[in-house]
Order: C-alpha cells, then sequence, then structure tokens
C-alpha cells in the first residue's frame, strides 16, 4: 500500500494536479498549496488507479449499500467505485430541480440504507456534511466519508462531530513528505506547508451553519440560552434526571396510560401522547395525568401535529372537547401550511398563564417521508420566527442554535423497521446525529418488562449523550 501511495503521489504531482504558489481555497483560505484534481479525467489509467487505491479504504466489516460521491469532481471517482465493486451510486445534486420530479437525490434507493460518501479534497469538511445532510433527509444513513487528500485544517473534527468517519488516502503532510522524498519539492515547501497547516485552520463557526456547537453543549448550558421557559425546564430536567427519554404512550385506554405513567415516571422527560385516539377521555383523565407530571417531573406532549391555516389551529388548540392549551406542555405542528399555524398557536394561548411550547416536525422517520431538503429548510426558518418554538423533530442535525432542542422518533436498541413504513435506529445513531431527546414507543410499551426495558434505554442514550459532549 505505502508503495502504490507514493507511485500515486509521484503521478498526481506530474500530471499538475497539485500545484505550488498563492491560492484561496474554498472556503476561503489563503494556501500555498492547490489540489485541482479535476485533472485526472483526462488520465483514465490514473483515474482509475487512484479509484482502486480509494476503495481499499473500505473493509470486509464496511456494508455500503449505496456510493454517493460529492458534485463535481468526485462523481467520475465514485462511478468507477460504484463499477468496480457492483454497489449503487448516487448522485446528489446542487440544487433540486425546479420541473419533473425535483429530486434533489438521483439513483434508486430505500430510506435506511447505509451510503458511503466519496470526496477528492476535504478543507473545513463542509461539502461532505452538505452531502450527508441531504442523504439523511432523505432517510438514508451516513457514517464514513472516503476522501483523497485531508488538508488537516479542522474537516476531520467537524465530520466526527456529526457521526462520520473519514479515512483519507493522504494527509497534506504525508503527501508532502512523499512527494520530497521523491525529489518533487524542497525540504523548504514542505517545513512552509508544516508551518502553514499549524496557523491556518478552517473557520468552522462562520462558514458551517450546521456546526456542532449545540452538540458540543451540556444541557445545563444550553438551558440559559433559550428564551422560553419550557425549553429551559426540559433541558434542566435532561441533566436532573440524567434522561433524554421521551416515552411515546400511544394506547387508547386513560387506565393504561396512567399505570404506565407512573411506572416510568421517575425516569422519562417527556410523556407524548395521542388524545384524539383515547377511547374513555374525560376531564379526570386530564387531572389524573397532570398529577402523574408532577410527582415524578416530567412534561406532557400532545403529539397533535397541528398543520391548518392559523385560524382553525387556534381553535383545535384551544376549543373543542380536548381543550389541549389547558394541560399540554407541549404540542406538535407541521410547518407545511406556514407561519401562520404558529401564529394561530399563540393566539390559542391567550388567556392561558402557564408556558407552552411547540416541536416542528420538520423530518419524519416513516419510509418515503416528503420533509426533504427545501421543507427542512424552511421549517429550520419558522423555528426562527417565534419563542414559542422550542424544538424541531427530525432525524439529522439540521441545525446548530443552542437554545432549539431537537427531538428524534423511531428509535430501538436494534435498529429495523415496522410492516407500515417506520424506520428505527439505534440510540448511540440518532444522538450522534443530533438528537437532543430521543422517542421510545412500542419498544417500551410492547416490553415484557417494561421498567427494566426503558431503563436499558434511558442508560444507552445518556452514555451516548455524555459521549457526544466529551469527544
Amino acid at each position: 500500500m505505502d508503495g502504490e501511495l507514493k507511485k500515486l503521489a509521484e503521478a498526481l504531482f506530474d500530471i499538475e494536479a497539485l500545484k505550488f504558489g498563492n491560492f484561496v481555497t474554498k472556503v476561503g483560505l489563503p494556501t500555498p498549496v492547490y489540489f485541482d484534481l479535476r485533472v485526472i479525467i483526462s488520465h483514465p489509467k490514473i483515474m482509475q488507479k487512484l479509484s482502486k487505491i480509494l476503495w481499499s479504504l473500505s473493509n470486509e466489516s464496511s456494508e455500503f449499500n449505496q456510493i454517493c460521491g460529492v458534485p463535481y469532481t468526485a462523481l467520475p471517482i465514485a462511478t468507477i467505485i460504484s463499477m468496480e465493486s457492483n454497489i449503487p451510486m448516487l448522485i446528489r445534486r446542487k440544487e433540486a430541480k425546479s420541473y419533473g420530479t425535483k429530486k434533489l437525490i438521483e439513483g434508486k434507493f430505500k430510506s435506511g440504507e447505509n451510503c458511503v460518501i466519496i470526496e477528492d479534497v476535504v478543507t473545513s469538511g463542509s461539502s461532505i456534511l452538505e452531502t450527508a445532510n441531504d442523504l439523511r433527509t432523505e432517510g438514508l444513513k451516513v457514517t464514513q466519508a472516503f476522501v483523497i487528500i485531508d488538508r488537516e485544517q479542522g474537516g476531520r473534527s467537524l465530520l466526527k462531530s456529526n457521526g462520520i468517519k473519514m479515512k483519507s488516502l493522504f494527509t497534506l503532510m504525508q503527501l508532502m513528505q512523499l512527494l520530497f522524498e521523491l525529489g518533487k519539492v524542497s525540504s523548504e515547501a514542505v517545513q512552509n506547508v508544516s508551518e502553514y497547516i499549524k496557523n491556518c485552520h478552517s473557520p468552522i463557526k462562520e462558514l458551517q451553519e450546521n456546526c456542532q456547537d449545540r452538540l458540543k453543549m451540556n444541557f445545563s448550558s444550553r438551558a440559559k440560552a433559550t428564551n422560553n421557559p419550557v425549553a429551559s425546564r426540559l433541558f434542566q430536567l435532561m441533566d436532573a434526571k440524567k434522561s433524554t427519554l421521551c416515552l411515546a404512550v400511544d394506547l387508547t385506554k386513560t387506565d393504561c396510560i396512567i399505570e404506565l405513567a407512573e411506572l416510568l415516571g421517575p425516569h422519562i422527560v417527556i410523556l407524548k401522547i395521542h388524545i384524539d385516539i383515547v377511547q374513555d377521555f374525560s376531564e379526570e383523565f386530564i387531572k389524573r395525568l397532570r398529577d402523574s407530571a408532577e410527582k415524578h417531573n416530567f412534561l406532557i406532549m400532545e403529539d397533535r401535529k397541528f398543520g391548518d391555516i392559523g385560524h382553525t389551529v387556534s381553535l383545535q388548540y384551544r376549543k373543542g372537547v380536548y381543550k389541549i392549551a389547558e394541560w399540554a406542555d407541549i404540542v406538535t405542528a407541521h410547518p407545511v401550511a406556514g407561519p401562520g399555524t404558529v401564529s394561530g398557536l399563540v393566539e390559542g394561548l391567550d388567556g392561558i398563564s402557564e408556558p407552552r411550547g411547540i416541536f416542528l416536525v420538520t423530518e419524519m422517520s416513516s419510509r418515503g417521508a416528503l420533509t426533504t431538503s427545501n421543507y427542512v429548510k424552511s421549517s429550520i426558518s419558522i423555528a426562527k420566527s417565534s419563542n414559542l418554538i422550542i424544538g424541531l423533530v427530525c432525524q439529522s442535525n439540521a441545525f446548530n442554535d443552542p437554545a432549539l432542542i431537537q427531538l428524534t422518533p423511531g428509535v430501538k436498541l436494534v435498529e429495523k423497521s415496522d410492516d407500515l413504513g417506520q424506520q428505527y435506529n439505534s440510540p448511540e445513531f440518532v444522538v450522534q446525529t443530533g438528537a437532543d431527546i430521543a422517542v421510545v414507543g412500542r419498544g417500551i410499551t410492547e416490553s415484557s418488562n417494561k421498567l427494566l426495558t426503558a431503563l436499558q434505554y434511558k442508560e444507552k442514550l445518556w452514555m451516548a449523550y455524555q459521549k457526544r459532549i466529551s469527544d
């Protein structure tokens, strides 16, 4: 392998894929060395050899269902790897088409499949992260990226914090050392590049909207960043109870719901219900539920998923049989109707003195969900419009604001799917990809030992959170 890398380094130098002088990288950094790997398309033998060596970074334990090259330089490399490995390839458009299918990701795939990203050069890691976020929005899992050259300027760290392990053929210094041994560059050039790496790292915070500040902050610190008292209390609850568990009690009998609230209340931070499936609803049930929440210190979420025009939403929230605004600490809402939905919820709270919060449903965990790229971006934009919004329901880390909470459904100890299209991921995976709170339903409610199972989820989720903030 070392000999092949040395020959490859020489070939790249000879075709002038490496240039020395005064350049500026994509992310705006001045650099004394620039990699123009687009020239390899004029050298098919080198491109084929490079692709073969790059794919050798995979191993027997790596099970990939899809390959995706970052547009555009990595596309021909990904194509060759796809053909040689017989693994299907996906193409990520830089912008969704405004006509036809309007797809952002082209190719045939299934939600839950594992996709590896191929890239040529990594500086900040932003291009890989953008590609990964779009793939994850479509339900694909992205945990690894193979790149030709790592410029050693912060990209590896950023990707790791997003749950992506990056493997590279060369680091910038390794490549310079090989070229020095080949007599292609001087020792002075090697030293200059070494000093450059030490002194010039990517300004990730300024350049990357998805920068992982919130994932590195502990809940106690984030509690101080929000202006919503429900969000603040939720952060404090998670920290105090050492729990990030939201229990989804999708049951139809009130006694069964209260029984679970009493049993598992000490170990959860949110109890989530669907009030419109309860067959024996009464005001007495609401009183019992509120008493249990106060006794065991958890919040109640009504997963109503409001999604109508503002006036209708206001009435649904405050009026009718259920009078949700009077007892639910948190509700969910679809942003599909625009910001008017949030305005309607605000109006529905007129006269309600207790603090309330909203989670916007930004991504869903069901197979084939339509909550994809542009929808996600619009949802995040709406989330910034009101302090009533405490977080987003999503499957991937799509935002950076530490005041907002990521709520991720579809979590099970064993990754799988059900017959109705629900996709499940492990506790470790969802926390690494941004989840602050994980929603667990049938994994606990259908268990023969509900308390033991809930404690297993609680422990695994908390350990994953601790690892996330300490890495």
